[in-house]
């Protein structure tokens, strides 16, 4: 199927999206694989409503820019979502929220300080040392979080809510008419046995509950990558495939 085609755009008029594809790179998730992206320009008139059509069809945000795998061969990355009205906070998942009990979220606007990119840089440095985002500047983490020109909010988890509380985790999400999308989320990582990657992710499920909305948006899951493997865990989760949203299923 194009994408042009594809059931996620209709509704969209008679509006020309321009898409494009990247030339082939290494697959930063499965060794020996290259992957290709096809891509648009989401810094158009009614950008949220675009944004939102391009979400339901597997598209994930980068700045200005909505992406999604398209390699020949390979088929393995799957846009995740997690229905949150289904959402079951297990004895697992209440542990991970009790030992975070004590951090108070906080919704600003998307404007990058330097607090932020202090937190990020330790938290590449010390997970993602040789990953592309390594050498990232401050104006590079700028770009990053005001270059969205659809509805996004950073969510800062601090430790405790006095005026001076150091920030402890961050989560860059966008908002969707049907639920929130997670771009990037960071974090200390001497918090490491405290599971604030998850934590973040659970967070958002409760607050998506609070709010009435449908989905959280997990970005891709890839079967068969290590690095991808924790999406899983948040059942019950949907994976589009083929076009179509369906349950993952355990193996």
């Amino acid at each position: 199927m194009k994408i042009s085609e594809s059931p996620a755009l209709k509704g969209l008029g008679q509006r020309r999206v321009r898409f494009y594809i990247t030339n082939p790179a290494p697959c930063p998730y499965l060794e020996g694989q290259t992957e290709r992206k096809v891509f648009t320009n989401l810094a158009v008139e009614d950008a949220q409503s675009l944004h939102d059509a391009l979400s339901h069809g597997g598209f994930r945000r980068s700045q200005s820019i909505a992406y999604r795998p398209a390699c020949a061969s390979c088929k393995a990355c799957m846009a995740a979502r997690v229905p949150v009205s289904e959402f079951k906070f297990t004895k697992r998942w209440r542990r991970v929220l009790n030992k975070n009990k004590e951090l108070v979220r906080t919704a600003v606007r998307p404007s990058a300080s330097r607090e932020q990119y202090r937190l990020l840089k330790t938290y590449l440095d010390s997970r993602h040392a040789d990953g592309g985002m390594a050498g990232m500047e401050l104006r590079d983490y700028v770009s990053m979080v005001e270059g969205s020109p659809v509805p996004t909010v950073i969510f800062e988890y601090r430790a405790g809510d006095a005026d001076d509380a150091p920030l402890m985790a961050a989560a860059l999400v966008d908002v969707l008419k049907d639920g929130l999308s997670m771009v990037y989320s960071f974090f200390d990582p001497s918090l490491t046995d405290r599971g604030m990657g998850n934590f973040m992710i659970l967070d958002q499920i409760r607050y998506a509950q609070e709010l009435g909305l449908d989905y959280v948006y997990l970005g891709y899951w890839v079967e068969g990558s290590p690095k991808m493997d924790y999406k899983a865990a948040f059942r019950p989760i949907e994976v589009l495939d083929a076009e179509e949203w369906r349950r993952l299923e355990d193996e």
